[in-house]
């Protein structure tokens, strides 16, 4: 993974470099507090965000958001582990943190990208997002 974002939005700054990743902090987000990875180990959250393109955001020395951008770099994204911390949640971070990931895939050329929510659908319909066209093309399989 190469270059880092750092935008500054109202003193949170963004980056996708995986040194700025608080990765103790992800952790007790995604394995602890989300709804859908509780009890993912560590090694998984690490290798996760480093196999991916990683977003995070922070205001100083505090991380308060983060997500991952699962992709071939050239056809396909899949916007994931969308978490902003329950103290910073409805100022908007996690819809200008999934808005920098959604420019970066463009900014690849990538034509297409999709992401999962529960209750957020909102959020993301600002940025574009709409439910799948054919959902019934789109198939998956449970490994677990």
């Amino acid at each position: 993974m190469s270059g880092a974002s750092s935008l500054d939005h109202e003193g949170f700054v963004i980056s996708s470099e995986l040194a700025h990743i608080d990765f103790d902090a992800v952790y007790r987000w995604i394995s602890v507090e989300s709804y859908w990875a509780k009890g993912r180990s560590m090694a998984t959250v690490r290798a996760s965000f480093e196999r991916s393109r990683p977003f995070v955001v922070h205001r100083g020395d505090e991380q308060v958001a983060c997500c991952r951008v699962v992709t071939d770099e050239a056809t396909f994204a899949w916007i994931c582990d969308v978490f902003v911390d329950e103290a910073f949640r409805a100022r908007g971070i996690g819809q200008w943190m999934v808005g920098e990931a959604v420019a970066w895939c463009r900014s690849i050329g990538l034509k297409r990208a999709i992401l999962a929510t529960r209750d957020a659908h909102g959020v993301y319909e600002k940025l574009g997002f709409r439910p799948l066209v054919q959902p019934e093309r789109w198939m998956e399989i449970a490994l677990r």
